[in-house]
């Protein structure tokens, strides 16, 4: 039954109103939307600015977490001063004479520090023994000669009576034989004198080329034997010009060619210095010195420079090759090899191995390996391997700011309170980090 209301008449009261359930159901609805609406936005309010402060805090650890390194690029220079290297100077001929024949020395006609010119005259030795064979050689060839002059005659006789029919056929080949064999021995006899007379010119001991003799071993009525050599008569030196043999390094063997002068220096630091033209080189690099050996022609014609002094040869500047050298805190000692971690294009850590040549004290010299445009890491930890993303600090002294000031306006969008340190030093991420992450779990409880 419905209940009319009349102007001036009297509402109904309260025992009414909740007596009557039509009318409470949609204010109770409007409360309960009204407090969730409530209440999702004071959740939204607290947890928007955890959520911007957990995710600062993970981009900075993850920002700390990349390692942030100083590099160096390979210093390439050239030696102002050119390259010393040791050299040895030898003559440019030497030999050491002996005897071909058996005798005594007769007499020495040179001592050491003489100039002789090529065929000079050294030494005779006296050779009986040699000189009866040769008088019994010359009878030998003269008689061989006679008995192949008459075998000859008889020979021609014989051949004419067999055509008369005078004498048998085996008689006329048995003569036109037994000239034949003289024939062998005559000539038999003259080579055995021809050997015994070259044998007799090696009593005279004489220069093969123009030089200074060096070592005089033997003296008058030494017992001489015909190729003995432990017994070296003269040693005979060609000190005009000279050869200077020297070494030069692997990395350097290739800018070295023939024709190119280098100044030679004999002696002490004060010594004079003298002009050596590269004649050749040996074209290979030894295996157990890394080294290629050259050799210089060097003009003597005062005999100022003694054959086997010790030399110096400065190569210079215009014929080396460029020095790369690299910072020792750059190179990782690894096993057996030494590497250096390079940066690509992409922040990315390259292993590269490398050559080691000579070291400068702070700084070594790298002969292979790296370029003069590579990005070396300063400093590299030992667990540094290849494929690490790395952050390339701008000056090495700052190493480490980078990793906080990476984002800087990633503490601008929340509010103050939540994240304060985030933008202060490194040491204060971490921290900033640590206490944000507590505080999403108990969010997302909520949220649920």
């Amino acid at each position: 039954m419905s209940t009319t209301t009349y102007p001036g008449s009297v509402g109904p009261g309260p025992d009414e109103q909740k007596a009557d359930p039509v009318r409470a159901r949609p204010r109770f609805r409007r409360i309960l939307i009204v407090g969730g609406v409530l209440f999702i936005i004071a959740l939204v309010a607290g947890f928007i600015p955890q959520l911007r402060q957990r995710q600062t805090a993970t981009a900075d650890t993850n920002q700390l977490a990349i390692p942030t390194f100083a590099v160096v690029s390979p210093t390439v220079t050239t030696p102002g001063s050119g390259l010393n290297l040791p050299a040895e100077v030898k003559p440019w001929q030497e030999a050491s004479i002996y005897a071909r024949v058996n005798g005594f020395l007769k007499s020495w006609l040179v001592d050491i520090g003489a100039h002789v010119d090529k065929d000079q005259l050294l030494a005779e030795i006296d050779t009986p023994d040699l000189d009866q064979q040769l008088s019994q050689a010359q009878s030998q060839a003269v008689l061989a000669k006679r008995n192949l002059d008459q075998a000859k005659s008889t020979n021609t006789k014989w051949q004419e009576l067999y055509k008369q029919g005078v004498v048998s056929q085996l008689d006329a080949e048995n003569m036109s034989t037994s000239q034949g064999t003289n024939q062998a021995n005559t000539e038999a006899f003259a080579a055995n004198l021809r050997f015994l007379q070259q044998e007799v010119a090696f009593k005279r001991v004489t220069a093969p080329f123009p030089g200074i003799i060096t070592i005089r071993n033997v003296n008058v009525g030494d017992l001489i034997t015909a190729n003995n050599t432990n017994l070296e008569m003269f040693h005979i030196q060609q000190t005009d010009p000279l050869r200077v043999y020297f070494r030069v390094p692997q990395e350097e063997a290739s800018n070295i060619a023939v024709g190119q002068t280098f100044d030679v220096q004999v002696g002490a630091q004060s010594a004079k210095t003298y002009q050596g033209k590269v004649i050749s080189t040996s074209g290979a690099v030894s295996p157990d010195s890394r080294t290629m050996l050259v050799e210089l022609q060097v003009d003597n014609s005062k005999n100022e420079v003694l054959p086997g002094s010790y030399a110096t040869v400065r190569v210079p500047q215009v014929a080396l090759a460029k020095l790369v050298t690299l910072p020792d805190n750059t190179l990782i000692f690894r096993d057996k090899s030494v590497q250096v971690g390079v940066v690509d294009g992409k922040s990315v850590v390259q292993l590269h191995d490398v050559k080691v040549g000579r070291d400068f004290g702070v700084q070594s010299e790298i002969l292979s390996g790296v370029t003069e445009s590579d990005k070396v890491i300063v400093n590299p930890s030992d667990s540094l391997t290849t494929g690490t993303t790395v952050r390339v600090s701008a000056a090495p002294a700052s190493a480490a700011t980078p990793a906080a000031s990476a984002k800087p306006d990633a503490s601008a969008a929340p509010p103050a309170s939540a994240t304060p340190s985030s933008s202060a030093t490194p040491a204060s991420s971490p921290t900033s980090a640590a206490s944000a992450t507590p505080a999403a779990p108990s969010a997302t409880a909520i949220m649920r």
